[in-house]
């Protein structure tokens, strides 16, 4: 166990001594002479679903002025399973045009974010959430995270049963306190102390973030395995009969630190009820908050816990906890990780669309007015909104005699047309927000990905793979919140306009790439792009994929 106190990292320190969370947030907002918060108050507004930021475009402006970065900040919902009412989403869209930049942001974990909040419309956002019964708590910090499911109702019948699941485990990992309500909601909550005591998460919540998957085979449009804790339905006659377990995936690093590395997570067995998940996902959490490392927070993801204690070790210990066993592990098959655009009808007869959603950035432009659209959709009330966790958003729960209705506004707004006529390739692709506003990113991601896939396009298009389901990911830095590392054609940001370039990733997410070219700019990308097409056309072997032959080619390159 953990039990190092003399060298606990300054963010131990911040959260035990917050008193549930609260820190001075409050005169942090009182203060109107600034427009960020107090330094403790940045790590613990986490907790609270956001993040401070600044307009990191404007920077070099402001201190030429004298004047402060131009901070602001980004709220993310939680939304386990990513589901909202029609009524929801345009409670949502006038929040967003009250209080934020406008651009509603569908992220890689299946939930909203705004951003360009200023500190002044905080209150003001998170209130106009909750009359919608939405909140952000545990959307961000050293908790369990948004947990993510299946996205499609239309692939399985079972995928209600994941989504319920994930609210289950989404509620259960709450935090107790009432910190958030008492902050942004009511100033006046009297709270009961005793009834804030947290077993879970105690006074020091857990050593860094954590975060859960369930996959519905065939399809692991959720990237099962990158997640903290994943769970891989078992499906037997049609029914759900239990869950593979499986624990350390992560795919953030740092880079010139060869102690952190991606990972995929390990699985640990199998499990048959309900209760036996629930209790196992607690324990495998409450084991990471006892073991994990709070000393470097580089080194404080359950991956690194599990590498350090061993698989058997770490299982050991959370059936110890459960006081139940896993069996072995039972087979399943991952067929695709993407999702199905367009129309799909499911088995109760209920109609899906699947709108591609570039990035999951949802605005206006004079070409092509996405979110006006989707407004005069949820104005209807005939369809819910679903995420997906590659950024793209769908339109659900249609009855047939609706279907036309929403049909017509898609096509009066482009979106289907816009959905149909996308390369394959882009419609593969995810990206981190990274610049302007991300204090991590060292490169660009979300602004210049859409631009470089229409210059490999024509690359594509002159050895004939235009149509192929090439899986292609970009995030601003090493800390793969675009799943970079788990793509068949992955970029990470080293410097402006710079990039590592990795190969090798399989299809389905059970494997991770490697680097193949360091800190290379776009002319050496698409140069070295149309080299590996050009080989890959003359060299792969049949139904081959772009990210199993390039795995095959670097074996051969050592």
């Amino acid at each position: 166990m953990n039990n190092d106190k003399e060298n606990l990292s300054p963010v131990e320190r911040i959260k035990t001594s917050s008193n549930g969370l609260r820190g001075s947030l409050k005169e942090s907002l009182a203060d109107q002479f600034t427009g960020a918060i107090r330094e403790d108050d940045q790590t613990l507004i986490k907790f609270h679903g956001m993040y401070q930021q600044d307009d990191r475009d404007r920077r070099e402006e402001r201190v030429s002025k004298k004047l402060e970065w131009l901070y602001s900040y980004m709220i993310r919902l939680r939304l386990p399973g990513g589901f909202l009412t029609p009524e929801q989403w345009v409670g949502l869209n006038e929040t967003a045009e009250d209080h934020s930049t406008g651009t509603i942001k569908v992220t890689t974990r299946q939930t909203i974010q705004l951003h360009g909040i200023l500190k002044s419309h905080l209150r003001p956002t998170i209130q106009s959430f909750n009359l919608q019964h939405l909140d952000s708590i545990a959307a961000c910090g050293d908790v369990n995270r948004n947990v993510t499911c299946t996205a499609n109702p239309s692939e399985s019948p079972l995928q209600q049963e994941a989504y319920e699941l994930a609210g289950k485990i989404s509620e259960m990992c709450l935090p107790k306190t009432k910190s958030y309500y008492d902050i942004w909601i009511d100033d006046e909550l009297l709270v009961d102390r005793k009834a804030e005591e947290d077993p879970l998460y105690q006074d020091r919540y857990l050593p860094r973030k954590l975060k859960i998957g369930i996959a519905v085979p065939p399809n692991n449009d959720v990237d099962v395995f990158i997640n903290d804790i994943a769970l891989i339905a078992i499906i037997e006659n049609n029914k759900i009969v239990g869950y593979n377990i499986a624990a350390g995936g992560g795919l953030g690093a740092t880079h010139g630190n060869e102690a952190t590395y991606a990972r995929l997570a390990s699985i640990l067995g199998f499990v048959d009820t309900e209760e036996k998940v629930l209790k196992a996902v607690y324990e495998i959490i409450t084991v990471q908050r006892d073991f994990g490392n709070r000393s470097d927070r580089k080194l404080s993801r359950l991956k690194y816990t599990i590498d350090k204690l061993g698989i058997d070790q770490y299982r050991a210990e959370v059936e110890k906890r459960t006081g139940f066993s896993f069996e072995p592990a039972r087979e399943f098959k991952f067929e695709q990780r993407k999702d199905r655009y367009g129309w799909i009808q499911n088995h109760e007869g209920k109609w899906f669309y699947t709108v591609f959603v570039e990035h999951g950035r949802i605005l206006n432009t004079a070409e092509y007015p996405l979110k006006s659209g989707l407004l005069k959709i949820a104005q209807t009330g005939k369809a819910n909104f679903r995420f997906t966790c590659n950024q793209n958003l769908i339109l659900a729960d249609i009855d047939e005699k609706d279907k036309p209705e929403i049909e017509a506004v898609l096509k009066e707004h482009g979106i289907s047309d816009y959905t149909n006529s996308a390369s394959a390739l882009r419609k593969n692709s995810v990206a981190c927000v990274a610049l302007n506003t991300c204090s991590l990113a060292l490169a660009e991601a979300q602004r210049y990905l859409p631009s470089l896939v229409t210059k490999i396009e024509p690359i594509l298009e002159k050895y004939g793979l235009l149509e192929e389901d090439i899986t292609i990911r970009m995030t601003g830095c090493p800390n793969g919140c675009g799943r970079s590392p788990n793509a068949e054609i992955g970029f990470v940001g080293t410097a402006y306009g710079k990039y590592n370039l990795h190969i090798g990733g399989d299809r389905l997410g059970m494997r991770l790439n490697t680097k193949f070219k360091e800190n290379i700019g776009e002319e050496e990308i698409l140069a070295t792009l149309d080299e590996l097409f050009g080989i890959y056309v003359q060299k792969r072997l049949a139904d081959e994929t772009f990210g199993d032959f390039s795995y095959r080619y670097l074996h051969t390159l050592n």
